[in-house]
């Protein structure tokens, strides 16, 4: 696979002036930069490091933030030919163009084996005294999620601030939200990104923490909001909400705005500080959205989360929505908890009625006056051939055609929920709304503003035959409401990004999957729960899907680890997950693909479905230390200078280059050159300490890859009081004849210790890639 990872350092540094040296020098509009300093290199005679930035790199006006813990450089807003001049600075290590990202779009905690009064939740108090940063639009502070009713004094340990603003005082932050910061310098000099930058509309935003879009407010209060009883979206998943952890401290840094993305500018600015702050776990539902990984060296929220990580705190970012594609996962960065998104065994059915008496089931969020029991015509704009009208864009809906009748829209192109408002506004009565092939069968609720029903792409074309076969199709919709107990589940939902890692295939990811299909939670004051404009209902809660949500579970069942183990390190934490994850559905069958409808793989779920019950004590974990990490860079053909972007501090790598593979990661995957002839082996290393019973002795059981032979020595880890770390080695061997790989271009197969307690499993993952 060819990607900048396998280059040797001299060409890295090459390529990389290559890409950051701007070539349209004539352009003067200007850009935002983020410049990459050699920290050590200030002269003795500046007092501080902005007075030598502006001093000698480039104007003060210019500058938008300075950074000086995750990383240490500053962002300006300069013309190509001024960034190009200061890139010429020997003290200049990098630089790279400021860049758009998107946000990755009440009973999973107890789906997640949480349990009142015992287990993780009694362990750790709930998360209390832990303080979980969560990167993203902001919050609205008068949700009953975020009470500090009965919750104790804020940690000692909290430098952060409660930043006031447009409809935000300091009397919104309280012992529950603990802290707020808003980001907007990056967003305001990005006046070139089709006008969304160049200042803040204070029509639709509030320049402050407060949350105009509701996506931020509903990961807080997924990750650590209070319980609220009598909690429904209109009606639908009824019950108590609640976060993962519920008295988890929250503090608030808002780096996404309405409409217009997250600049990564601003977003490295949030690592900077959140991490002084005193945060103990960052959530960041934030990504490319192009599904296409960037070299670490290039992507802040790689660099970034190294800096917070190093400093013992943990950091878990979503994988992106861009299945079922392969090579889809975002966030790959090994020190990030990369996390995919499953469904719950809870889900709002509903389902068409067509006038030949059949049923086909779907799903639905619609809230309003029903129209159960009378048939309506029948019509699918998309039989003439039109794209937009097939899609039910804007404008292409004939109201002579579609007036009074139920419409098949097409997903895909504008919002789903869009669809729906086009079908209305062309007097429509209702939608069928019908995936294609590359959505499957997965379906998600969407609060409709008329009467409508999702469904899969099988029974979609089966809708489509029949409108089209019947002299006059009819049709009807039923609601049914919520229904919990669902089998099988969790399935891999089948939006979320799939592995391999598009940068490292070396490092399985995603790492895991949480709940990210339906998920309820609070939501914003001023905007209705489909975000559409004409959307004026409110809601104290919503329900949303997307690997957005998924993350956010994560970050709480982390801040709960962290509770429960003070001493725990990042990687850790994000073993102990990982090692005990379920690869099992509630019909204690393997868990399958909600696009296919097949047995899911390590690449769509990564270690399996988080389960909390058995995170508490894993037994084993797999830690990693940042020379680990620097080791992993030098494996992969990253040179010093390359290194020190993450790093912030200067590197030399050993004579003899590390292997990837032989990075402490909780799974393992070992890649064979598919160019290789008769038998090829390899041998990885990997170091596990006990954090269980002193005196344990744990026996290794193999399901080696079909057509692999797999080798664990030694083959029992005997630890006392005084030995508490172990090694051990993983030869794989392939012969090249018996090798068939799959429809994912790998194998599978996994490696568990157990002591008769405890059982901590790694995935194993045997693929071929073609020699450069």
């Amino acid at each position: 696979m060819a990607s900048l990872t396998t280059t040797s350092p001299l060409l890295h540094h090459i390529i990389l002036v290559l890409i950051l040296t701007p070539l349209a020098f004539s352009d003067q509009t200007h850009k935002t930069y983020i410049f990459r300093v050699d920290y050590d290199a200030k002269p003795s005679i500046f007092p501080t490091h902005f007075h030598w930035y502006t001093a000698e790199l480039t104007d003060p006006t210019r500058i938008l933030h300075v950074y000086d813990t995750v990383f240490h450089g500053f962002s300006a807003s300069l013309t190509p030919s001024q960034a190009a001049r200061t890139l010429q600075h020997p003290s200049i290590l990098a630089s790279f163009e400021d860049r758009r990202r998107q946000l990755h779009t009440t009973r999973s905690p107890q789906f997640l084996g949480l349990r009142n009064q015992r287990g993780l939740w009694s362990e750790s108090d709930y998360g209390s005294d832990v303080i979980i940063g969560v990167f993203d639009t902001g919050i609205w502070p008068e949700r009953r999620s975020f009470s500090d009713l009965n919750i104790g004094p804020v940690p000692k340990n909290w430098k952060g601030v409660c930043q006031v603003g447009v409809k935000f005082s300091a009397k919104n932050c309280n012992r529950k939200i603990i802290g707020a910061r808003f980001f907007a310098k990056g967003h305001e000099a990005n006046e070139g990104f089709g006008g969304l930058g160049g200042g803040i509309n204070d029509t639709i935003e509030y320049k402050s923490p407060r949350d105009a879009d509701g996506h931020g407010t509903h990961t807080a209060s997924t990750a650590a909001g209070r319980y609220a009883f009598k909690a429904s979206f209109e009606g639908y998943a009824a019950g108590i909400a609640k976060g993962v952890a519920p008295k988890a401290r929250l503090a608030v840094y808002k780096v996404c705005w309405k409409s217009s993305g997250c600049f990564d500018s601003d977003i490295l600015a949030a690592f900077d500080a959140a991490v002084n702050d005193g945060v103990n776990v960052i959530s960041i539902s934030i990504g490319g959205g192009d599904g296409i990984a960037s070299p670490y060296y290039l992507d802040p929220i790689a660099i970034g989360s190294f800096g917070a990580v190093s400093r013992g705190v943990f950091v878990s970012s979503s994988a992106g929505n861009d299945g079922p594609n392969g090579m889809s996962v975002t966030n790959v960065a090994p020190w990030i908890m990369t996390v995919g998104a499953g469904t719950i065994d809870r889900n709002f059915p509903a389902d068409v009625i067509l006038g030949d008496g059949r049923k086909i089931g779907g799903v639905s969020l619609y809230s309003g006056l029903p129209i159960t029991g009378k048939m309506y015509p029948l019509v699918y704009p998309g039989k003439s051939g039109v794209l937009s009208a097939s899609l039910c864009m804007e404008n292409s809906l004939d109201p002579s055609e579609v007036k009074g009748k139920i419409v098949i829209c097409d997903r895909g192109n504008n919002p789903r929920v869009a669809k729906g408002l086009v079908v209305k506004k062309a007097g429509g009565i209702g939608m069928i709304l019908a995936n294609g092939i590359s959505n499957g069968e997965g379906l998600v609720g969407d609060a409709h503003l008329l009467p409508a029903c999702a469904v899969g792409s099988d029974e979609g074309d089966f809708i489509k035959g029949y409108s089209s076969a019947a002299v006059l199709p009819t049709a009807s919709i039923s609601f049914g409401g919520t229904i919990i107990g669902i089998k099988p589940a969790p399935v891999v939902a089948s939006f979320s990004g799939r592995g391999p890692s598009g940068m490292n295939p070396e490092i399985l990811k995603p790492d895991i999957i949480a709940p990210g299909v339906n998920i309820l939670a609070s939501w914003t004051d001023v905007v209705g729960p489909t975000g559409l404009d004409s959307d004026t209902r409110k809601t104290e809660f919503n329900i949303l899907s997307g690997t957005s949500m998924s993350c956010p579970h994560v970050s709480g069942a982390a801040a709960l680890l962290k509770s429960a183990h003070p001493d725990w390190s990042a990687a850790a934490i994000r073993s102990a997950m990982m090692t005990t994850a379920n690869n099992l559905n509630n019909m204690l069958h393997p868990m399958t693909d909600e696009a296919t409808g097949k047995a899911s793989t390590p690449y769509d779920f990564g270690s399996g479905h988080l389960n909390l019950d058995r995170a508490m004590d894993p037994g084993l974990v797999y830690d990693v230390v940042n020379s680990d990490y620097v080791s992993f860079l030098c494996a992969i053909g990253y040179g010093p200078k390359t290194i020190q972007v993450i790093t912030r501090s200067p590197v030399n790598c050993p004579e003899k280059k590390p292997m990837a593979e032989n990075l402490n990661y909780p799974s393992i995957a070992a890649s064979f050159s598919s160019a290789s002839m008769g038998v090829a082996s390899k041998t990885l290393m990997r170091t596990v300490t006990n954090v269980g019973e002193t005196n344990a002795v744990y026996k290794v059981k193999v399901e080696a890859p079909k057509g692999t032979t797999v080798i664990v020595k030694p083959g029992k880890l005997v630890f006392t009081e005084k030995i508490r770390k172990l090694s051990y080695f993983v030869t794989v061997k392939v012969v090249r004849k018996n090798i068939v790989m799959g429809d994912s271009g790998a194998l599978f197969g996994s490696l568990s210790w157990m002591d008769g307690k405890h059982v901590v499993r790694s995935p194993i993952v045997v693929t071929q890639i073609d020699p450069l």
